[in-house]
């Protein structure tokens, strides 16, 4: 594995330089793209671009699941309960910019085009310091209404 990740590390240097992208680390640390080695691939910016979106999809179906419960499991009802006005806009706008960046996925997965490919990859790492923060506020909401439901439940039904 840590040939594979030195390999993978070394054929990305080349790219990054091509198409001036960030460095490896930076998307690793958000993307967990170094599990993009364990493929041998000869699409190495498509196979970083996809696990960047696996993690784009998590964060677009947990916020889907807290924009419309009626279908989700309990956990969610407790988080969404006390969400305000301003917390619901947050989430508006960070599933605006997931939901965008899952359409160009699709786009990119249609036709393959190593710029292109290079383009989403600078694009997404550009946006997700503002994505990373507002999720950070969500979070910290979802935790304090968390809280609150264990605090509400401990008082609770004595039988």
């Amino acid at each position: 594995m840590k040939d594979s990740l030195k390999i993978l590390k070394k054929d990305y240097e080349k790219l990054k330089h091509k198409y001036n992208l960030p460095q490896f680390k930076e998307l690793n640390e958000k993307f967990d793209i170094e599990k993009v080695a364990e493929n041998e691939t000869d699409y190495l910016l498509r196979d970083i671009r996809k696990s960047i979106v696996d993690k784009i999809i998590t964060y677009l179906r947990f916020i889907e699941m807290l924009m419309n419960p009626s279908n989700a499991p309990l956990f969610f009802l407790a988080l969404v309960k006390g969400l305000t006005h301003h917390d619901k806009k947050i989430l508006e706008k960070i599933y605006g910019k997931l939901g965008q960046f899952e359409i160009e996925a699709i786009g990119l997965d249609c036709r393959y085009n190593e710029k292109a490919e290079a383009d989403f990859i600078k694009e997404i790492t550009k946006e997700w310091k503002e994505i990373e923060e507002e999720m950070l506020k969500l979070v910290e909401v979802l935790r304090k209404n968390w809280k609150q439901k264990s605090r509400q439940n401990n008082r609770g039904y004595c039988g």
